[in-house]
């Protein structure tokens, strides 16, 4: 079974990576926003819980988002493997996620470290614009990344937007949280022995090649 980590600064192309390799290797993608999410849609008590937490502003404990991915990781959907996007944020989690697969016999599989400039991610992340309808990506300071049709999705036609978050300010406050909550993870993982850098400047078919390679090497 595949298991991967991705890590990566906002904007390195983790997301789009993600989905694929989801589609190469038919891996289950789990983000922990979208789990969250799915809890509450379901109304458990658990997910009332959740609901409440996050309208009062606070954060979800890490308690509750291991116990979310212990129930992912125990369902079908992960028969072939999965890509943990989003998770472990820190140090604490990797902790608590090492003890999740001691307890549910599973290895911890390889981590996929994406590297690139800050200025070049900073570019990417003004340049985005998200179809409104199917929520693919595209970019107009990326070449291969550019709508066929300016404003418009090649997918399914839909309008190209531009999110709020998608600000020089929110990036700048978004990479510093990565730089103290997260890049530490680079070096707890590389003494575990199971980090892989991949050049996040190559673009996506290139990351890809990359990514398969570190996959398929056993």
């Amino acid at each position: 079974m595949i298991s991967l980590i991705l890590l990566a600064p906002p904007a390195a192309g983790k997301g789009t990576l993600s989905h694929l390799l989801e589609e190469e290797y038919h891996l289950e993608h789990i983000s922990t926003g979208d789990l969250l999410r799915e809890e509450i849609k379901k109304e458990t008590p658990l997910g009332k819980q959740i609901k409440s937490v996050i309208d009062e502003g606070a954060f979800v404990s890490d308690d509750v988002i291991i116990r979310l991915i212990e129930q992912k990781l125990t369902s079908p959907s992960c028969k072939n493997g999965y890509i943990l996007d989003g998770f472990p944020r820190n140090i604490a989690q990797a902790q608590a996620y090492d003890a999740l697969l001691k307890k549910l016999h599973l290895s911890l599989g390889k981590v996929l470290l994406l590297e690139a400039d800050k200025d070049l991610l900073e570019k990417r992340t003004v340049g985005r614009r998200i179809c409104e309808n199917c929520g693919a990506i595209y970019n107009i300071y990326v070449k291969e990344s550019l709508p066929k049709e300016e404003n418009i999705c090649d997918r399914c036609h839909g309008p190209l937007i531009k999110r709020k978050d998608d600000s020089i300010a929110v990036f700048q406050a978004r990479y510093q949280t990565y730089l103290e909550k997260t890049h530490p993870l680079i070096d707890y993982y590389r003494g575990k022995g199971v980090l892989y850098t991949i050049d996040a400047t190559t673009g996506k078919d290139q990351m890809l090649v990359y990514a398969k390679k570190i996959i398929d090497c056993e």
